[in-house]
């Protein structure tokens, strides 16, 4: 079982007018100052992520970020995780109009799926049955929150319709082209949540933007037809929040409870 320490950083201890400060530099370029005789005690904290199995027998691999931890992979489950199967194979006409859970493989190969995770609709996630694995939970806005205030505590978190952070995005991206079309800019994945770019099935059955964008349900609605989403592109460094209908069919990520 991994052993993750959650910060790493670097103590300078230095002297200024006969008093004695502590510097703590973090690797994500951010510092911190106190003064030592302020200082009563100094705690480490690591965190320990368990293996993680979903009902189908898929093993994720998983990260910690702050003290939580969360997959580093998208879902994959064709089951609920009380093992009722999840409906999947729909036609457009089918996936535009039901209120059922559903899942779809990506232009309906499973290939892609092994490798993407299979794209859920809200009715799925909302399933008290359960999308994820006993005692993890599909990310809700919560979840969403403190993961990208942790990455960058710049970040905006309180708005809709927009572009949050400035670097997020990228530290949250899988590096590389392999599963991102050029120039998947900014991408260092420095957080270790390994995004990548799954694509859609939209409100109307349509498959879309494999490779371009990633696009993550969260677990609360914005209205009775519309629930959030978070997405990260190809050619930006940020996060963007909006809403989607709740027929589209988009990557799920499992936080632990």
């Amino acid at each position: 079982m991994k052993k993750i320490v959650l910060v790493s950083f670097l103590f300078c201890v230095h002297s200024l007018m006969a008093q004695t400060y502590m510097s703590v530099n973090f690797k994500n370029g951010n510092a911190t100052t106190f003064n030592v005789d302020s200082i009563d005690s100094i705690v480490y904290h690591s965190t320990t992520c368990p293996v993680l199995t979903d009902v189908d027998g898929n093993n994720y691999s998983v990260v910690a970020i702050g003290n939580r931890c969360w997959m580093k992979e998208n879902l994959r489950t064709t089951h609920y995780n009380d093992g009722t199967s999840i409906s999947t194979g729909l036609s457009n006409a089918d996936w535009q109009t039901t209120m059922n859970g559903a899942y779809a493989d990506y232009n309906n190969d499973t290939a892609i799926s092994s490798i993407y995770g299979r794209l859920y609709n809200w009715y799925a996630v909302a399933n008290p049955a359960g999308l994820c694995p006993t005692g993890w939970h599909v990310m809700n806005e919560f979840d969403w929150n403190y993961l990208i205030k942790f990455i960058d505590l710049t970040a905006d978190t309180t708005c809709n319709g927009c572009f949050q952070g400035s670097t997020v995005g990228g530290s949250m991206k899988e590096m590389g082209l392999l599963h991102w079309i050029t120039p998947n800019t900014g991408a260092t994945n420095s957080s270790g949540f390994t995004g990548l770019p799954a694509g859609f099935r939209d409100n109307y059955g349509s498959y879309m933007d494999l490779g371009v964008l990633g696009y993550w349900q969260s677990a609360n609605q914005y209205s009775a037809t519309d629930n959030y989403y978070h997405a990260l592109y190809y050619n930006k460094t940020n996060i963007f929040k909006s809403f989607i209908k709740k027929a589209y069919g988009v990557s799920v990520r499992c936080a632990q409870d």
